[in-house]
């Protein structure tokens, strides 16, 4: 079985030893997106809107990396610090789906890397 690497310069550089994608047949396997701007590989914003749109925009480009678009997705999991921020993070969240979202688990977890908020890995499929 091929592994292919997905990678943009368009989403945050891994910031350790792993992939922002790999392909393995018609799924893609992407690692977790915190909010860091592409660039400057910095945090954006220090509330929770601002940095689950920065994750939201940092999936899309890895997902148009490998091809694919949010439709593509068929599982995602939402880390964050403070499970109180959900109602919020929810809201900006579905903005980005059609009417058939992914699967999906959110957990509150201890901290996350860099001092982020928030932490999105998901799952796709090719058609």
């Amino acid at each position: 079985m091929k592994k292919e690497q997905i990678s943009t310069e368009n989403a945050p550089a891994a910031i350790g030893p792993y992939s922002q994608g790999v392909r393995v047949g018609g799924m893609v396997f992407f690692s977790g997106q915190i909010p860091l701007d592409p660039v400057s590989g910095e945090i954006v914003g220090a509330d929770i809107v601002a940095q689950a749109e920065q994750v939201m925009k940092n999936m899309q480009a890895v997902l148009r990396a490998a091809g694919l678009e949010f439709e593509n997705i068929v599982k995602t999991t939402i880390y964050l610090v403070d499970l109180a921020d959900f109602g919020t993070v929810n809201e900006i969240y579905g903005r980005f789906f059609s009417d058939l979202p992914p699967a999906r688990a959110c957990v509150q977890v201890a901290a996350l890397p860099k001092g982020a908020l928030i932490e999105i890995e998901w799952i796709a499929v090719s058609d």
